[in-house]
């Protein structure tokens, strides 16, 4: 399976000045949706190896208790066939003995030569019977010692398959791990540089691998302007300093609004609109204030369609109003490991 990043900072179709439209919009929507997927789908192939990984060592563990057994049994059948070949060369001296006499008492009595025949006969079927017996063994042993050496390979084979799925395990969790511990460090830097911002309507969160930088309406807008207030372009500058240095981050800045209809006499039609245009006027002034690539950074507008409080009250309505900067990590290493994972040997 390949998964590829899905870079959510080209797709600004206008210019810094002009509006996007609500089907780019969408479609902005729908990429940084597919982002979530696919990392949801790393995590979830990462929990596949997981069980593989137990799977292939609950085999190893199998495999080896059958070598155990089968070298066991090797064992046995190894002292069994030495003690058959001490009875066969003590069988074959009593022949020789039985002969020997035979030739003696051959000139003897005929009741005594039948009776020496008959031992004679008797010993050569047990001598015949041993090594039957004898043969039976060896092939029996022999057929052990190939089972013994196939479930060797075979071990050795799952053991080889086992250390590679775990070292793409490894890989996986390290980069994961790496990847969490630098939002993480982001997300502290953030909190820290806006932490004189804390009580006047902004919050930053770590979710889902992302950061969620939320900033109320209020801290940033008159009511029904679009045109940063001061105070909300000290917070948007403090945010755009930190953020200058991570070039690898993608940058989604979301304007929202309430469910209050605009009465569409003045610029402003309606709340897309206003959320749209309210979400380019933050992007203009973090990209004025840093040197912050334009092309990691999108501005959209969603309405009142992403409400963080859906009851019909002020103080809710006043949440809705918001601007979220919404921070993602570059996958694209992740992606490499799992995509030339995809040719390994099962």
């Amino acid at each position: 399976m390949n998964f590829r990043v899905i870079s959510m900072a080209a797709v600004i179709a206008v210019t810094l000045f002009s509006c996007i439209p609500a089907r780019q919009v969408e479609e902005l929507q729908s990429k940084y949706d597919k982002c979530d997927t696919e990392r949801s789908a790393i995590m979830s192939e990462k929990r596949d190896l997981e069980t593989e990984n137990t799977e292939l060592q609950s085999n190893v563990d199998r495999m080896t208790k059958d070598m155990s057994v089968l070298t066991k049994d090797t064992t046995v059948l190894g002292t069994s066939i030495r003690k058959m070949t001490k009875q066969y060369d003590k069988i074959n001296r009593l022949n020789d003995e039985l002969l020997e006499k035979m030739a003696l008492l051959q000139k003897g009595s005929n009741a005594e030569n039948r009776k020496l025949l008959e031992n004679l006969q008797i010993a050569q079927e047990d001598l015949q019977r041993r090594e039957d017996e004898l043969k039976d063994a060896q092939r029996e042993l022999n057929e052990k010692q190939m089972a013994l050496q196939k479930a060797q390979l075979d071990l050795e084979k799952t053991e080889l398959v086992l250390q590679e799925r775990e070292k793409r395990v490894n890989e996986l969790e390290k980069i994961i791990a790496e990847k969490d511990a630098a939002v993480k460090a982001l997300k502290d830097k953030i909190a820290a540089a806006l932490l004189g911002f804390k009580d006047k309507g902004l919050t930053v969160e770590q979710r889902n691998g992302k950061i969620y930088i939320s900033m109320e309406a209020k801290l940033l807008f008159p009511k029904g302007s679009t045109t940063v207030d001061p105070e909300g372009q000290k917070a948007l500058v403090e945010l755009a300093k930190v953020l200058q240095d991570q070039k690898e981050l993608e940058i989604l800045v979301e304007g929202h609004t309430d469910t209050d209809k605009l009465s569409g006499n003045g610029p402003i039609k309606d709340n897309w609109q206003l959320s749209v245009m309210r979400a380019t006027a933050v992007v203009k002034i973090m990209l004025s204030n840093s040197t912050i690539d334009a092309t990691q950074i999108t501005a959209a507008g969603r309405g009142e369609h992403l409400p963080v409080d859906s009851a019909d009250t002020e103080e809710a309505k006043a949440k809705n109003r918001r601007i979220e900067v919404i921070l993602t990590p570059n996958l694209d290493e992740l992606f490499e490991i799992i995509d030339s994972g995809g040719a390994t040997t099962e």
